[in-house]
């Protein structure tokens, strides 16, 4: 029952998440990629607070998964960055954080794009 109730919690905040962006899509005037940058903006912003570690105790993969756990990774990875190396240290700390993410990102699209059949939409 326990392992029932941490599923339903992460599905509910991720799917609020979700709703929230697909909210803002609805009912105003802004793109997708507003909204992305958004969403990724809000995770460094909750990072650097220290609000997103209570978040991703409680909802684990449903905050982490989406965008503004990109965003938290890139704060907490240039936060160390600068520890280490100072100004410098934030923008290595920041990549080699997400860097994993970002690999798996680039060889999944490039594999796919060979596999897949470019078209045109047929309207």
């Amino acid at each position: 029952m326990e392992m029932f109730l941490t599923y339903l919690k992460v599905f509910a905040i991720g799917g609020l998440v979700c709703m929230i962006g697909q909210v803002l899509i609805n009912k105003t005037q802004m793109s997708s990629a507003r909204i992305l940058v958004l969403y990724m903006l809000a995770g460094v912003v909750l990072e650097v607070t220290g609000a997103f570690e209570y978040m991703k105790q409680f909802a684990g993969s449903g905050v982490t998964i989406p965008i503004m756990g990109f965003g938290s990774n890139l704060a907490k990875g240039a936060l160390e960055g600068v520890k280490e190396d100072g100004f410098l240290g934030a923008i290595a700390g920041g990549m080699s954080a997400v860097a994993a993410g970002l690999t798996t990102a680039i060889v999944c699209g490039f594999v796919f794009g060979l596999i897949s059949k470019s078209r045109s939409k047929k309207i």
